[in-house]
Parts: C-alpha cells; structure tokens; sequence
C-alpha cells in the first residue's frame, strides 16, 4: 500500500497538501462528532438516573397507603420495585461518571493534542511553500530582468557594428554633436520601479517599500538640523527616533536589528549620516540622517524644500537634489550631471556591467530558490510520514473509544447486552488500515516528482548545471551519447558491490528508502562543485548514491522514456492484439522506443545493462524484479500530467519488466535500426534546420546585414548567399525536429548534399565498445567485470553478452523480412559508443 509520502504531491506542492489537509480536518471534526456523541450520552444517563431517583420520593409523599400495611405481600411487591428503581438510578449515574472519566475528558484530551499537531504541521508546510513561491516569483522577475540587458547589449553591439561603415556616413565637419539631455527625475524614477530592494533579511518591491517608506515619513519625528559649517541640514531624524519607530511597528526583535535595517536604508539610498564622516547608522539621539529625495520619491510625497538666500549664483538647475541649504561644498559634492556613480563608463560598458549584474542577481536567487525547494520537499516528506502516523493513531483511538464506550454500559448494566453487543459489532467493523488505504486510493494526488528551478542562460550554454537539465543538452554538453553523471554512478557501483556482503545486501541497495535530506547533501556536493568524480561519492553510502541516480531522472524535465510515448506504451499494455504473443509486443516496443532519442537511447541501455547484470549475478527472483521494476518506473516512463487514472496504471511497471526480460533483443534490434539509418546517409549528413533560439539573433542579423552591404555595392558582380557556411560555426543547439526524426526506423536516399549520421560514429572503426556498458576509470573501455568476467565472490558464473544476440530479421522497404545470422556478429552494425559527439 503506498503512503501518504508517495501520494500527496502535486506540480505547486501546495495542491496535493491542500487535499490531505482537508481530509485531515475532517478527521479533526470525526473526532468532535465523536466526542460530542459521548458527552450528550453520559449527560442523557445523568438525567435519566436523576429522574428515576426521583420516583420513590414522590411516591412517598403520597399519605394512607402502603405505610399502613407492614406484612401484605403487595408491600413487598411495592418495596422491590422502590428498591430497583433507586438501584437503577444509582447505575445510571454510575453510566455517566464512567462514561464522563473513561471516554469523554481522556478522549477530549487527545483530539485537542491531535488538533493541534495537524495544524502545526499545516503552519509550517504553508510558510515554507509561500517562501517557495515568493522566491519563484523574484526569481522570474530577475532572469526577465537579465535577458531584457543581454537584449540591450546585443541592440547595441548591432548599432556600433552598423555605425559608421562608409567614410562618406560619418559626420561632417562642423557638424552638430548631440548633447546630453538630463533628466535625472524621470530616469531615477524608472530605475526606482525596476529596482528591487534588500532591506533586514526581507527583498522589498517598489510597491511593498513605497507604503513602508511613505508609512515612516509620516510618523517618524523629521525636522531641521544645523551643521556648524556646512549649513542647514532639512528632513532629519535622529538614530533614535527612526530604531524606536522599527521596534514599535515592524515589530523588530532587538536594537541591532533595527540598526541593521537602519544600515540597509543608508545603502538603498534612502538615508544618509549628517555632521560626521563616515555612513554608519546607529541608535543615538545625537546622530542625525537626512531623507534622501529618493526616499520621498518613492513613498510619493513632496520633500520639504527652502530656497536659497546667497548672492552668489550657481549653475544648478531649481530641481536640484541638494538637501542642504547654502553650503557650496555640497552643492559641489552632489554635481553629478549623468547622475551615475560610474561617471566614466560608456554607455556599452554600463549595459554590460548592468547585464552583468543582473546575471549574478539572477544566479544567485536561482541558487537560493533551488536550495528552498530542496527544504522544502524534505519538510513534506518528514511531514507526510508524520502525519500518516497521526491518521493512523486517530482510527485506532476511534476503535479504541467504542470499545470504552461500550464497556462503561456492559459492566454497569447486563440487561442492556442486545444493546452492547451491537455496539461491538459496531466496534470490530473498524478497520483503521482499511480507511488509511481508502484515503489513500481515493484522493491521493501524485507520486513524488521534483520540479527543479533551472539557471537559464541567454546563450544557451549549460556550463556546470547537472540535475534538471535537458538530457540531450547535458549528454552535449559533455560530449558523451551518456551524461558523465549516469557512468559515474554506474561505474562506482560496480566497483563497490563487491564490498557489501551477500547478495541480498547487493540488490536491497536500491529498495532502501534512503532520506531525501541525505540524497539532497550529496546532489548540492555536485551541483556546488560542478565536477562528477569518484571521490566524490566516497563520502556517502553505496545507497545513497543510488538514490541519487533515481532523483537525477526524476528531476529530468521529460522521462527517459519520453512521455510523448506514453499513450502508445498504453496502448501497447492495454490493448489484447498487442497481447497476444510476445514477440509482437516486443516488436510494437522496438519500434516505439526507437523515437527516442539516442541519448535517452543510450542511457535507457546504461542503466539496463546495469540492473539485468545485478539481477543475473544475484540470482534475484521474481519478487525482487517485482519490486525494483516497482521502484524505478517513475524514473522510466510518466505521463505527461499525473490524473487519477494514471496514478492506478501499471504500465511503466510492465514496461521495466519487458525491458528486463527482454533488453537484449530490443536494444540489438534498436543498433541494428541505426545501422540501416547510418548506411543511408553514407552520402553525407541530413541537412540541419536552422535554430529559431533567440540566442542566435546575433548571428542572424550580421548575416542579413552583411549580405544587405554586399548587394549594394558595385564593385561585386555578384553577392554571396547569406545563409551561414561551414565557416561561420553556426550554432546548434537543439533539433527542430520532432522526435520521430531523430531516430528513424527506415530512411531512404535522399537529394540533399548535405547529411548527418544519427549515430556520429563510422561503420570502419576499428575499437568499439559496447556502447552502454559503464568504462572504467580513466578508461573508454569497459572493466573486466563488464566484459563477460565475474566479479571477485561470484565465481567464474557464465553471462550472457547482450550485444552478441543476432536478429532474426531485417527491414527492407518497411517490411519485416527473415535474414540469417551473420557470420561475425562483432563486424556488423554500428554501437552507441559513450564517445565526443561530432555534431
């Protein structure tokens, strides 16, 4: 039975919370309705036992009857039931006080406890999911931020390259220089309303800081200092004043806070230290800081100004910022007509720096986004078995306080036992792990899927991202058909099987649950260090590295097996034709995972290259291949959108199982489809579409541009085509075709000149290895151990080559034809070798 840990995730984590928490408080008021039930039951008794007491004392009262008559047998008839009503009433008080200390104040007490743990764990899976998000958010804010700048740049490269190309456009002499025109109101304005600000341990928007600002100009005592010298100073507040209002509105939890908050506002421009040097803010009466005109133009408000009464005159325009009146060294100090603190800088050098500051904003919120979420999910995952339990204890308590209830009556009353043996009918039908499980199938909303925040560069290039990353676009950027991260994985656990003992320990390595704090520690190893070695995994548990592999495919944007596929892997599972035998399903699944692409090819063949040779080796049976087949088809194969209906099929499960059982004839005949593939475009490489990125604008425009001066000019009698040539590298950096062409099961030949081999290796090489098997260290060659060798413990144990199987049949004109082995199986055929890509 799954758990609540494997059931209640969604793409926005708040989503599949929100449904457990409703259920979860609906047990909450189960257990009041239950509660309730109790308490009105004991005060019934209560009453009942009240009343019945009450009956022989007004019976007494009545005069001349059975007090005269002492020996009669009705006197004793009537003393009986006298004595059994009192006797009655005296049980039913006992009902109620047993019920009142045995059910309903034990009982009360544990629904308050639970109650109150189910809603702490709300609270605190709530504020870390708004943080979660608050980050996403700034972070969009700033990558738009960042590519508006890389955007700018390039606009401006562009312009210089076109700028002055014939000597005849430059200006003439005598020509009129354009001047700079200032607006410093307008142009600090603009910046204000793009700036985001960093204030205590909070990131404030304009419009979050402008009712703080204008809500502190407003209530902070602000007046007029004089400065011996310099002059007087308007718009003042002592250090005092200004932490006094902090610790008394945004409630800060100590004096150095409320400096440091202080401190951020002298930086963001909004204060500044008077009378003294230096800029520290400090919580002194006798210390002063001005408001800065930028603080008042952000709050909104008019700054309070004074006009000058000197006879001198200064070139200074009436909206100067100077917020001092009658000091010339301050008017002085403060003459800056670009209004930029690099007075300098170009305007491409200040685009590039402003890009490059945007480009280490961008990086860093992404880090520390990446870095919530990974709190983030641990929290849930240490939540959700916590709450299980809760759930768990509540249908016991339930079962538990039935059968109290029941006893306070059976022990006190035997003649209410119909009554009591109904109520533990009721009680034995209580099955707590049966209503975990119905909650569970009936409103659980997503197996664990990480959504990983990645840092995207303007340019497209990868650099030293790892988990989250297109498969195609890391394997590239590796220059392997398989990311360096899988084979070293691979790698280091086939040379540390042999240190576990038995095999048992062996195979349970991936069915432990390992924590996914601990996974999480050694993939921020990784991602900080950018650099996959074996060391690195010395640090951590032959488990946990196994587990790591499991979350880098989960946190692929797209299944190994892509989810485009899925439908027909559905079909392939659902339909009774494609049942019948399996040969034609295996057939049905070549062809299907031949759509692939061939680094999710090759790396599907790594990892099943690895866990066939576990299972092998091991002797494991088939409820281990059950169960790991169970474990590792999330990672295979998802559904494009997780529903109900996908959540109940098995048929990623039954896909891992086929490839298991049947990996050598469906990956040989996957080679010998690329072969056909290769051996049609011997006359050259398919012809490539041009990418339509927006990284290469750049490119594009010199071309258009280069090829608009050339058909100009009149010394050429004819231009040349602009499209780019084998010398202008262009760039490729994703294929603008659908994944059916990237691993086509037939080609025919073709007009074009122009080719590409889907595989970027030759049919003459002379040294291949088995193209997914994991090398050695500093190896491209597999270890012995790969190569048909036992490993040390395990004897000389025979094992079957997977790639030393013929095929049966060949593809000639889209049919399926016999064809006999061929003589030499290793000179055939081309392999997916691990090897630089070419293209």
């Amino acid at each position: 039975m799954p758990g609540f840990a494997d059931s209640f995730w969604s793409n926005d984590y708040a989503g599949g919370l929100g449904v457990l928490f409703g259920k979860l408080q609906q047990g909450v008021m189960e257990d009041r309705q239950i509660l309730t039930l109790a308490r009105l039951r004991a005060e019934a008794e209560d009453v009942y036992g009240q009343r019945l007491a009450d009956i022989a004392p007004a019976a007494d009262r009545v005069s001349g009857g059975f007090s005269r008559d002492d020996g009669a047998t009705v006197r004793k008839a009537y003393d009986g039931m006298r004595t059994e009503m009192q006797d009655a009433a005296k049980s039913h008080r006992r009902i109620a006080q047993n019920i009142r200390d045995l059910v309903v104040n034990p009982f009360a007490r544990w629904c308050d406890a639970h109650e109150s743990r189910i809603q702490d764990s709300q609270d605190d899976l709530q504020a870390r999911t708004k943080a979660h998000d608050r980050q996403a958010e700034t972070v969009k804010k700033l990558r738009s931020n960042y590519f508006n700048k890389c955007r700018l740049v390039e606009d401006l490269e562009e312009e210089n390259k076109l700028a002055f190309q014939e000597p005849e456009s430059s200006p003439k002499n005598g020509a009129q220089i354009p001047e700079i025109k200032v607006q410093p109101h307008k142009e600090e304005e603009s910046r204000d309303d793009e700036e985001i600000f960093e204030i205590g341990d909070e990131i404030y928007q304009p419009d979050q800081l402008k009712k703080i600002i204008s809500h502190m100009l407003s209530n902070i005592k602000m007046g007029e200092t004089k400065v011996p010298i310099l002059g007087t100073y308007l718009n003042t507040s002592a250090g005092s004043d200004i932490v006094e209002y902090l610790q008394r509105s945004m409630a800060t939890s100590s004096v150095s806070y409320a400096e440091r908050i202080g401190q951020d506002l002298i930086s963001n421009g909004l204060l500044r230290l008077i009378g003294n040097v230096g800029s520290t803010f400090a919580n002194s009466s006798k210390l002063f800081y001005q408001w800065r005109p930028k603080a008042f133009r952000l709050a909104g408000i008019p700054e309070k100004k004074q006009t000058l009464n000197r006879t001198f005159s200064l070139p200074i325009s009436e909206s100067s910022d100077s917020p001092v009146v009658g000091t010339v060294s301050e008017y002085l100090a403060n003459w800056n007509v670009l209004n930029n603190s690099h007075p300098n800088e170009t305007p491409a050098q200040r685009l590039q720096r402003e890009a490059r500051e945007t480009d280490e904003k961008y990086k860093s919120a992404v880090k520390k986004l990446d870095q919530l979420r990974c709190d983030l999910e641990q929290s849930i995952f240490i939540h959700l078995k916590f709450l299980e339990q809760c759930e768990l204890d509540r249908l016991k308590a339930i079962k538990t306080v039935i059968l109290d209830f029941s006893g306070t009556i059976s022990n006190v009353i035997p003649s209410l036992q119909s009554t009591v043996d109904k109520m533990m009918l009721f009680q034995e039908t209580v099955q707590p792990l049966g209503d975990l499980r119905y909650l569970l199938e009936t409103y659980r909303t997503g197996g664990f899927v990480p959504r990983v925040a990645v840092y995207e560069n303007y340019y497209n290039k990868v650099d030293d991202q790892i988990f989250g990353v297109d498969l195609e676009a890391r394997a590239r950027a590796d220059k392997k058909r398989v990311p360096v991260i899988v084979t070293a994985i691979l790698t280091y656990l086939d040379h540390h099987y042999p240190d576990l003992e038995g095999d048992e320990a062996r195979r349970g390595v991936w069915l432990v649950d390992v924590p996914l704090a601990q996974t999480h520690r050694l993939r921020a190893k990784l991602n900080n260090d950018g650099v996959v070695t074996q060391e690195v995994f010395s640090d951590f548990d032959i488990p946990t590295v196994a587990s790591l592999l499991k979350l880098y495919l989960l946190e692929l944007p797209d299944s190994l097996v892509s989810t485009h596929v899925y439908e027909i892997v559905r079909t392939i599972y659902t339909t009774p034709a494609a049942e019948g035998t399996e040969s034609s399903r295996i057939a049905v699944l070549q062809q299907t995972l031949s759509q692939l692409r061939l680094s999710n090819i090759a790396t599907l063949d790594a990892c099943m290259n690895h866990f066939t040779r576990l299972i092998d080796l091991t002797s494991a049976d088939d409820g281990y291949v059950a169960a790991l087949a169970a474990t590792l088809s999330r990672c295979i194969l998802r559904p494009r959108a997780e529903t109900s209906l996908t959540m109940e099929e098995k048929h990623a499960i039954r896909l891992v199982r086929d490839l298991f059982a049947h990996k050598d004839a469906i990956f040989s005949e996957l080679k010998r489809m690329s072969t056909l593939s290769h051996s049609s475009s011997v006359g050259g490489n398919r012809p490539r579409a041009i990418s339509t990125d927006e990284s290469n604008r750049k490119a594009l425009m010199e071309e258009r541009n280069r090829a608009l001066l050339e058909k100009a000019s009149a010394s050429r009698s004819r231009a040349t085509s602009p499209a780019p040539g084998s010398s202008r590298g262009h760039r490729r950096d994703r294929s603008s075709g659908g994944p059916e062409t990237r691993f086509p099961i037939q080609t025919s030949p073709t007009s074009n000149d122009r080719h590409r081999s889907s595989l970027g290796s030759s049919l003459a090489s002379a040294v291949n290895r088995q193209s997914l098997e994991v090398p050695a260290e500093g190896s491209l060659t597999p270890p012995e151990t790969l190569n048909g060798a036992a490993p040390a413990g395990e004897g000389n144990r025979e094992r079957t080559d997977s790639l030393t199987k013929g095929t049966p049949t060949r593809f000639v004109g889209g049919r399926r034809v016999p064809n006999s082995p061929p003589a030499d199986d290793g000179a055939r055929g081309v392999t997916l070798e691990d090897k630089p890509m070419d293209d």
